[in-house]
């Protein structure tokens, strides 16, 4: 299916599907400054042949999602002082937004995934709509906790670096990040990461957007005492080797979340690689179809 556009409260949301619209619904939710072609197509058919019908979207202020253009960005110095005025919405607006999408898709309740940042913003789905999350999966996410699933110190210039200006500066900009942050046990496809780095400047580069969507993350507090009320089946995913979240963040996530389940994977960094991509779609699946269970059950009694 080609990209629609849904009408969410006043803002526009990019979305495209995968699979049969009779299965369940799989939310995904993509992190900072990337776009829903993060949760790569094949993934998502790779998915849908799972017997899922899968849903991955631009988040707000991204792609080609509505950009919050009348909101300056936000300063450096107000990034690291944690700047609440510098903040044009919140991670609970975005996680509202998820719900609206599947309001605006006809869709009452959905298996949501969330990666990085979306990650955070599934978490809130699940904390704030209980009534709307089937199950969740977090990966390579955190609580917020200002100490547990810190970047490592040398990925800390990759945030206070000046944008690019121009297409090929965006590309290398991206390949140097991936080159960072990447998995070292399962090295990147260089040439599909520019094809990736390509499209998406062309879909919507938005860094002003990317720093937006920062503050949210940076003035959204800790979420461990909310994350103890959520009653979704949880799945939580993370890499041993993730130098962008830690894996104390996964591992404080877990603790936090009644029930949840871990999921630590050697040589894995802050990506998906290809390679991992069977077993991460089987260990969602597995979470949602205990989740499903748990539903049965409820009906039955």
């Amino acid at each position: 299916m080609s990209e629609q556009i849904a009408k969410v409260g006043d803002l526009e949301l990019c979305y495209e599907t995968f699979g049969d619209r009779d299965d369940p619904a799989f939310l995904l939710v993509m992190g900072l400054g990337t776009q829903m072609l993060g949760w790569h197509e094949e993934f998502c058919r790779q998915l849908a042949d799972r017997g899922c019908f899968v849903i991955r979207y631009d988040n707000r202020d991204i792609g080609r999602s509505t950009h919050f253009k009348r909101h300056k960005p936000p300063t450096i110095k107000q990034l690291l002082v944690r700047d609440k005025s510098a903040a044009a919405y919140s991670l609970a607006d975005m996680a509202q937004d998820g719900v609206g999408l599947l309001d605006a898709l006809g869709i009452e309740r959905a298996h949501v995934v969330g990666a990085s940042m979306g990650g955070m913003i599934a978490q809130l789905m699940a904390v704030n709509h209980p009534d709307r999350v089937l199950s969740l999966t977090s990966i390579m996410s955190n609580t917020g906790h200002r100490w547990k699933g810190m970047p490592g110190l040398r990925i800390y210039p990759l945030f206070v670096r000046r944008p690019a200006d121009n297409r090929e500066g965006v590309i290398e900009s991206t390949l140097s990040t991936f080159r960072a942050i990447g998995s070292p046990a399962y090295p990147f496809d260089e040439e599909e990461l520019r094809r990736h780095a390509e499209l998406s400047y062309e879909r919507g580069y938005n860094p002003a957007g990317t720093a937006r969507q920062l503050a949210a993350i940076l003035t959204s507090g800790d979420r461990a005492q909310d994350l103890r009320r959520i009653t979704a089946p949880t799945l939580v995913i993370h890499g041993t080797r993730d130098l962008m979240v830690r894996r104390s963040g996964g591992r404080a996530t877990a603790k936090a979340i009644p029930g949840a389940r871990l999921i630590e994977i050697e040589g894995m960094g802050h990506d998906l690689p290809p390679d991992l991509w069977d077993r991460i779609i089987g260990a969602i699946v597995s979470n949602a179809e205990r989740a499903d269970a748990s539903v049965r059950r409820a009906e039955a009694a």
